[in-house]
Order: C-alpha cells, then sequence, then structure tokens
C-alpha cells in the first residue's frame, strides 16, 4: 500500500446527522493520504468502506495511518504472523454484547481501532457505535459543568470481550487465564470529560464495561450519576448501528466514541479482525490527566 491518494476518487455520504461517514469508489489498498484519512476520522469519527477484502498484511499497513500500532490487546494474544491484530470469533468468544470503549482501563487507551469483518451471518451480528461527544454537547450546562470536574476509575472485565460469563464460548481453562491477567492490570483514573486531542472538543469518557465508579461520590451518588449518563450517551438519536458485509473495513475514533457488538445471530459465524493505534494520556477540561490508581480506598468499590 502506497501513501499516495487522489481524494476526488473517493465518494462520501453521511450516515447520521451528527457523525459517521461511508466512503466508496476506490480501494484502501491502492493507497490513502494518512493526514486526509485521519482528518475524516477527527470529524466524522466513525468511517466505513464496504466490499475491501484487506489482507491481514493490508490492514496492518492501513493502521499505520492513524499512527503506531499497539500490540492486539494487553492479555490477549494476537495473531501468530501480525501480533497486532486481535482475531474476534463468535464461536470462540469473541462477542460483547455491552456497551464499552476500547481499554479504558490502561492509562493510554488506544486512539482509533481498525476493524474488519472477514465471515458474516446472513442476519444479525451487527455492531453500533454512540457518539460521545455530541452526548457530552446536549447535556445540560450545570451538568457539564459537574462532570467536567470529576473522575473515575475504570479496570479490566476479564470477560469483557466475550460476553457475560453466563453466554461465552469459553472454557473454564481460558476464562481462569484471562482472570490471573487480569488482575496484573492495576486500575486506572480518568477523567469523565475527554478534551480530544486533535479537535481539542470535549466528550464523555465512561463506558459500563470498564467504568467501576465515580472518584469521590458514594455508590449511590456514583450509580445514579452513570446510569443517568449512559442513557443520555446511547439513546437512538446519538448512536450509528452498522449492518456487516463481508470485506468491510470500519475505523473509529476510540477517544470519542462508544460501541456494542449486537449478539444477536446465534451459532452463526462471524469472523472479524482487529488493530489499534497508540493513544496518548487523556486530559480533561481542568487539565488534570489520566493516571494509574494507587490509593486502594479510591481504586476500589
Amino acid at each position: 500500500m502506497t501513501s499516495s491518494h487522489v481524494t476526488s476518487s473517493w465518494n462520501a455520504t453521511p450516515i447520521t446527522g451528527s457523525f459517521g461517514l461511508e466512503l466508496s469508489g476506490a480501494r484502501l489498498a491502492d493507497g490513502v493520504d494518512p493526514e486526509w484519512v485521519s482528518s475524516l476520522l477527527a470529524e466524522h469519527l466513525v468511517l466505513v468502506w464496504r466490499g475491501q477484502f484487506l489482507t491481514h498484511a493490508e490492514q496492518v499497513e492501513f493502521g499505520r495511518c492513524f499512527g503506531e500500532l499497539t500490540p492486539a490487546h494487553p492479555v490477549v494474544p494476537g495473531h501468530p504472523d501480525h501480533p497486532e491484530i486481535l482475531e474476534l470469533d463468535g464461536a470462540a468468544g469473541g462477542r460483547n454484547a455491552r456497551w464499552h470503549t476500547d481499554v479504558t482501563f490502561m492509562p493510554t487507551p488506544p486512539a482509533v481501532s481498525v476493524l474488519v469483518g472477514d465471515t458474516m451471518p446472513e442476519w444479525g451480528g451487527d455492531t453500533q457505535w454512540a457518539d460521545t461527544r455530541s452526548a457530552y454537547e446536549r447535556l445540560h450546562p450545570a451538568l457539564r459543568d459537574a462532570v467536567d470536574q470529576l473522575e473515575a476509575v475504570h479496570r479490566i472485565s476479564p470477560l469483557a470481550y466475550w460476553g457475560e460469563p453466563f453466554d461465552t464460548a469459553l472454557g473454564r481453562d481460558d476464562a481462569q487465564r484471562l482472570y490471573e491477567e487480569a488482575l496484573r492490570v492495576p486500575p486506572v483514573i480518568h477523567p469523565m470529560v475527554r478534551v480530544h486531542p486533535v479537535t481539542g472538543r470535549r466528550n464523555l469518557f465512561v463506558n459500563p464495561g470498564f467504568t467501576t465508579h465515580v472518584v469521590g461520590l458514594s455508590r449511590i451518588e456514583s450509580d445514579g450519576l452513570l446510569a443517568l449518563l449512559y442513557e443520555h450517551m446511547f439513546q437512538p438519536e446519538l448512536v450509528l448501528r452498522h449492518r456487516w458485509q463481508p470485506g468491510d473495513v470500519l475505523v473509529w475514533d476510540n477517544r470519542a466514541t462508544a460501541h456494542y457488538a449486537t449478539d444477536d445471530y446465534g451459532t452463526k459465524e462471524r469472523k472479524m479482525r482487529r488493530v489499534t493505534a497508540r493513544g496518548t494520556v487523556p486530559v480533561g477540561p481542568t487539565g488534570i490527566e489520566s493516571r494509574v490508581a494507587s490509593d486502594p480506598l479510591v481504586a476500589v468499590r
């Protein structure tokens, strides 16, 4: 894949009224300008290309348009030939029917994710994305002012990428290994509102997958506030739903979105692969930065 690209060769179609853009008319494998595609992503948050059928190597090269790639996952091994690629197979536990933002249990969560659809079910298996930037901007000013000041603890859920334990396709040995690996990952504290490092716009930076509680609030206050924010963030007006087809490529800004893999395809095959570009330390409106939660009285809930 070369870096040459003629932007006029792409046709762009908005997906919703607030975010998301579908691009067609050319091949990603023929080259894309990193600056151009990164600027599109910063504006639209989710980019979709149909029928690209990228090879593993082409996916890795395209992912590098958005920066240095990370290992596949902090506790899950990557593809044997491409350690940057996380393979997601619904038949092997690769499901996650829960709203989350990728890897926010680390001090520097990924900036961008690139997901390729290889084998899709005839029906079901859609992925939904939520626009946490518009969610923040549509809050009442008094509530925005309040959450601007707050921080929350994020910690790894060992089975987060494989659905609820009752539904997981993982065996007990695999679950035990994931649990032991997760114990080695300390919780982190993030600002509840993040200032985007490229656009400077603010967005909500909490998610049900990894956020456990709000720092300094009582359990009642923390649970109530997070429930309010989640109901606001995931209302249909702020959500984009993608119906997968084989060969699709979808890129999202992991700093300003959350997503949900709809588990409604039964035993049908659903195989995907993801790479992530390294992110920076999140910074809140007050200038406070994310950090490892070293005080157990703060970290544990």
